[in-house]
């Protein structure tokens, strides 16, 4: 029996297929399982993610002959430091920003007083009470602190990610010795396995990569502006990077809201202005040349998986919405029964010029006969 047939196996579908009732209540099950097992699942996810990043140099030492155990806990301890470092800054810079909330509200309101009484002069009659049913000033800053705070506890709650990651690392190097113990022709097996892990680590790699220079840049634009802080402007940048299309534009809210009540509107519009320049260079310049099509999503899958997750697990599953998403469409472009299902959640192909030119070709051909054979018939007629 062939490698492949053994894979094919492990996926093929039932000669009986059940029907789409069947099919929509298992789904139900599945999404309602995932929503009450968050706890559970998310903390699995995250060090399944940070086993595909930390895998790569793990081998690399056990190919200078490192012993597994030595290598992995090199790794391990590099993303432990890494780990701790990033929320005891995130941490602090969490807790100054909130005890400045208060201030930045009142500035706020005083700036919406402002506002009334310009419109008043106008012959624009406006009431505060209005404004306060319209719009509650300081309330989208709360609302920024307290989900930077849950995004602190899930940080600090790290003990279920470091033990996962730890026995997933110890099972990468006999990973492959498992394959070919349990597959009589295993070759097939082994290279469509590190097609999906070699895919997924670069999306991981790239896509983690392009939102750490967003971050960096926002933090510097930031500094230069003047804008307080700087660094917690570029975590969120960083960690909202990971949502396309919505991200950048709910990153950049508090910082011009900050920036709006420390130095006005032609503050606020400045740094939106430049919060646009770094989106459109790293968001659709540099990520899809480095990227290219093959990693890409479509629009309408990206904004379903956006609700579906985020229904199932909150703000942490829009965050992880597009990498599970990517995940899967890579997993199932290495399977030919589910490749169908890879082409439709991604980008539309581009169209190939030489097989347009060639089809024009052909075309032409094609009337060049059809003419040639009507003159023929028409003299045969005469």
């Amino acid at each position: 029996m062939s490698g492949k047939s053994e894979l094919s196996g492990v996926f093929a579908r039932p000669k009986k297929r059940p029907g789409p009732l069947v099919n929509i209540a298992a789904l139900i099950i599945v999404i309602a399982g995932l929503k009450q097992s968050g706890d559970i699942v998310l903390p699995f996810l995250v060090a399944l993610f940070l086993t595909f990043l930390s895998a790569p140099p793990v081998l690399a030492l056990e190919r200078r002959r490192w012993p597994s155990w030595a290598a992995v806990s090199v790794v391990v301890t590099a993303v432990l430091a890494l780990l701790v470092g990033f929320s005891v800054l995130l941490g602090t810079t969490v807790r100054q920003f909130r005890a400045a909330v208060p201030t930045y509200r009142k500035r706020l309101l005083e700036q919406a007083q402002s506002g009334v009484q310009w419109l008043r002069s106008l012959g624009v009659e406006v009431s505060m009470d209005d404004v306060y049913r319209g719009i509650e000033p300081g309330q989208v800053l709360d609302v920024l602190g307290s989900t930077l705070n849950g995004l602190l506890t899930a940080l600090t709650n790290t003990t279920m990610v470091i033990l996962t990651l730890v026995f997933a690392l110890l099972e990468v190097s006999g990973f492959s010795r498992k394959l070919r113990a349990g597959f009589s022709d295993p070759d097939y097996v082994l290279t469509q396995t590190g097609k999906i892990a070699l895919e997924i680590q670069r999306y991981l790699w790239l896509k983690t990569l392009i939102s750490l220079l967003t971050g960096l840049t926002v933090v510097a634009w930031c500094s230069i502006m003047g804008v307080d802080f700087p660094v917690l402007w570029g975590v969120v940048a960083f960690f909202l990077n990971f949502i396309p299309m919505i991200g950048s534009i709910i990153a950049a809210i508090p910082a011009c809201l900050v920036a709006l009540v420390m130095d006005g509107p032609t503050s606020m519009a400045i740094l939106g202005a430049g919060y646009i320049v770094i989106n459109t260079f790293w968001g659709n310049m540099v990520e899809p040349k480095v990227m290219g099509d093959s990693l890409g999503l479509s629009p309408l899958v990206v904004f379903a998986s956006l609700i579906i997750w985020e229904w199932i697990w909150g703000p942490v599953g829009m965050l992880l919405s597009v990498p599970l998403t990517m995940v899967i469409k890579i997993i199932f472009e290495q399977i030919d029964d589910l490749r169908w299902i890879a082409i439709l959640l991604g980008s539309a192909p581009r169209e190939d010029k030489s097989q347009k030119k060639s089809g024009a070709t052909k075309m032409k051909k094609l009337k060049k006969k059809k003419k040639s054979s009507s003159k023929r018939e028409a003299q045969g007629e005469l």
